[in-house]
């Protein structure tokens, strides 16, 4: 019986295809599996005694689900003490002003401490100061107090190109500045306006909450950044070390208890009231769909993160802090 080649190269390649998605199904389930079961086990670590440590990385922007955790924590009776763990250039002045309320109103309920990491800038420091004691390493850079209104003028480049705006305005002021036209003496007197405004309310949180005269605390909202060690001669911070600084200042200052287990909270991860059932379930859907949607997700670049800083904002060098963001 004559053999038929073609039909024995089909047979192997459709086995060979086979054998891959066996394989590739079997990674993405286990993946889901053990994904899974290790949230679910730190889920359960929730429900004992424990430090929460609320991470605050990378540009600070108003984050809703952010707020409901921190709202979560203060009313967890398994949280003896917060660890506010801070690695932040800044962001928007009320993404700043947000997180600080919100830790003041967790602070009532639950010892606080903040401890800055690499870079706790602008409104990354403002963070900070709504901690009851601020910890810093050596050195960290910190400081950087102020607020920032930056725009673009993309007039001479659209004349180059033969490019005439046009606007129809109900006043002067409207719709400015914008990106077209010289920005005329008007239009930067309301900007600096609102900038000092805000600017004077932001001095006045450093000089409350970290116990200066007005007059110092404005003196050191002059933009500039300063060394955790320069920090704490000026006040700026309580102390200098890590994470373990701000758990024994919790220990020795608030009665937490020793040795507890540092627990990371997180906005997406605080599923304690489902079902086991539901949560092992949820977890096994998230793996499967992280693992065929992130590849599309990491697709990066297509638009620029500078472009979510839209508005007032206290960050220490803007444009980079923003495109530098994880």
């Amino acid at each position: 019986m004559p053999v038929d080649v073609d039909a024995l190269v089909d047979r192997r390649r459709l086995r060979r295809k086979l054998t891959f998605w066996r394989v590739a199904t079997f990674i993405v389930i286990a993946g889901a599996l053990i994904a899974g079961l290790a949230y679910v086990s730190g889920a359960s670590n929730k429900r004992s005694a424990h430090i929460a440590r609320i991470p605050i990385e990378g540009v600070i922007l108003e984050d809703r689900k952010t707020l409901k955790m921190i709202e979560r924590i203060s009313k967890a009776d398994a949280v003896k003490g917060v660890v506010v763990s801070i690695n932040s250039p800044g962001g928007s002045t009320t993404g700043g002003e947000a997180l600080f309320q919100a830790l003041r109103e967790l602070s009532e309920k639950k010892p606080v401490v903040a401890e800055i990491r690499t870079i706790g800038t602008s409104a990354g420091y403002m963070v900070a100061i709504a901690a009851d004691h601020v910890v810093a390493r050596y050195n960290t850079i910190t400081g950087s107090i102020g607020v920032l209104f930056q725009f673009g003028n993309a007039q001479k480049l659209l004349e180059t190109v033969g490019v005439q705006m046009e606007a129809v305005k109900s006043a002067p002021l409207k719709a400015e500045p914008d990106f077209y036209s010289e920005t005329t003496p008007q239009v930067r007197a309301m900007l600096q306006s609102m900038v000092k405004d805000s600017y004077d309310w932001f001095v006045g949180l450093v000089a409350e909450r970290r116990d200066l005269d007005p007059a110092k605390a404005k003196e050191l909202s002059d933009g500039r950044i300063l060394t955790g060690h320069r920090a704490l001669e000026e006040k700026l911070v309580d102390a200098i070390g890590g994470e373990d600084t701000a758990i024994s200042w919790l220990e020795t200052e608030k009665g937490v208890a020793k040795d507890l287990p540092v627990v990371t909270w997180t906005p997406n991860s605080n599923l304690e009231e489902l079902p086991f059932s539901a949560r092992v379930s949820r977890e096994f859907g998230n793996g499967i769909g992280s693992a065929l949607i992130n590849p599309i997700i990491d697709a990066k670049g297509l638009i620029p993160r500078g472009l979510t800083l839209d508005g007032l904002v206290s960050v220490w060098q803007a444009s980079e802090a923003a495109d530098n963001n994880r």
